[in-house]
């Protein structure tokens, strides 16, 4: 009976499973490296602490958080920035990225490509904010907008389709 080893699917299930972790700590060793960056290495920094807590929640290696941190304070650091971009999804739902990056240009050519692919554009800077309010955890929408279930279902499949570029650290949207 060929497919039904049970070796093949635990292999198959950790290969899922392992690539999403990479994916989540991959985005929290960048996050560390620049609190890192501007905490001057210091580990008790609010905001450095704040994002080893959130590393720790996910089961990251020590071992891994170290070297991020680390590299946030070594001189040859690629200087990562924190760049926002806004964009409308189905229904005029208004739609935040949020993602840490080496290259400005790079990753701004690359989000109009990805969203270009999904039938959108990207706003002009504050054409979106102004329905959301920034808080400590990120953006929280002050108007929320009603979507049909259909427009909900291809909203979800494009902030999943953002969410998975390497360079985005957070999707928001005021969708209600």
């Amino acid at each position: 009976m060929a497919g039904h080893s049970k070796w093949a699917q635990i292999k198959r299930q950790k290969g899922a499973n392992d690539a999403a972790k990479s994916n989540v700590w991959g985005k929290l060793a960048k996050r560390i490296a620049v609190e890192s960056k501007k905490a001057g290495g210091d580990v008790n920094a609010p905001g450095l602490r704040s994002v080893i807590e959130t590393a720790k929640k996910t089961n990251m290696p020590k071992e891994n958080i170290e070297r991020a941190v680390a590299k946030g304070i070594s001189a040859d650091a690629a200087a990562l920035e924190a760049v926002t971009y806004e964009t409308y999804g189905p229904g005029g739902a208004a739609i935040i990225i949020e993602a840490l990056t080496d290259s400005r240009n790079r990753t701004a050519q690359e989000m109009k490509h990805l969203l270009g692919e999904l039938g959108l554009a990207l706003a002009v800077p504050g054409s979106a904010l102004w329905a959301f309010e920034k808080t400590a955890e990120g953006y929280q929408p002050k108007t929320t907008v009603p979507l049909s279930e259909e427009d909900d279902a291809k909203l979800m499949k494009i902030m999943e389709h953002i969410d998975a570029h390497g360079d985005v650290e957070e999707v928001y949207t005021n969708a209600a």
